[in-house]
């Protein structure tokens, strides 16, 4: 059970969202104004943050800023802002994830489970995963191999991320378009995600037609690693 502060004017999306939530046995605290996640954020130990951005009295951006500056806990922006300026204005800013509106409640509760045994995995120092050559650094979104920056685009980096944390298990094409891009309301083909994922192998591998991160699952779909 985690407790988690919930930023998010809109009333009857929190309420929904803490119905959801609460069904894992979480203990949800509703804030309705950036004020108002200030002061419940400074009177309690918080495990989570689900933070709006646009709010009627700040910005859920600023929020994350401050909450960076004294704990590492998990935060999943919720918003409506969806270019991917946006989203990489969100992880710099020190987000762990992003959902875009219209979102499926139970997409995110899947998502909360997967950032909280994330964080719970690697608690006791930065977040940080190593395999051969590449190094990710998650608070950052700063990849490396050998060394060297990667530079991957917002979209790279999320579908590179979500196959890290999925490590060694077999991810069909239908869980990575519907985990990466259906959520977020938009429409991808497979042909699309086979792009991707052929971008990011030319940034990661040395050879790759050989390669050594991102393994093809003939017929299936993707894998990370051995």
């Amino acid at each position: 059970m985690a407790t988690i502060l919930l930023l998010e004017d809109d009333k009857m999306l929190s309420t929904g969202i803490q119905i959801a939530l609460q069904k894992d046995h979480h203990k949800v605290i509703p804030a309705y104004s950036f004020f108002e996640g200030v002061e419940k954020y400074t009177q309690q130990q918080i495990d989570l943050f689900l933070l709006d951005i646009q709010l009627p009295d700040g910005n859920g951006l600023m929020f994350c800023k401050k909450i960076r500056e004294t704990v590492n806990h998990p935060i999943i922006f919720l918003t409506a802002n969806d270019t991917e300026q946006d989203m990489l204005a969100g992880y710099q800013a020190g987000c762990d994830d992003y959902m875009t509106k219209p979102f499926s409640i139970e997409v995110l509760r899947q998502k909360v489970m997967v950032v909280l045994r994330r964080f719970n995995n690697g608690c006791d120092g930065p977040h940080l995963f190593q395999y051969k050559d590449l190094e990710v650094n998650f608070d950052r979104m700063l990849v490396t191999k050998k060394g060297e920056p990667c530079k991957l685009t917002a979209t790279e980096y999320k579908l590179l991320e979500y196959m890290i944390i999925n490590k060694g298990k077999v991810l069909t094409r239908a869980m990575l378009l519907e985990k990466n891009w259906d959520i977020d309301g938009n429409y991808i083909d497979e042909n699309t995600l086979s792009v991707y994922v052929r971008r990011l192998r030319q940034k990661l591998e040395d050879d790759p037609k050989h390669p050594e991160y991102i393994h093809t699952v003939f017929g299936i779909g993707y894998t990370f690693g051995t």
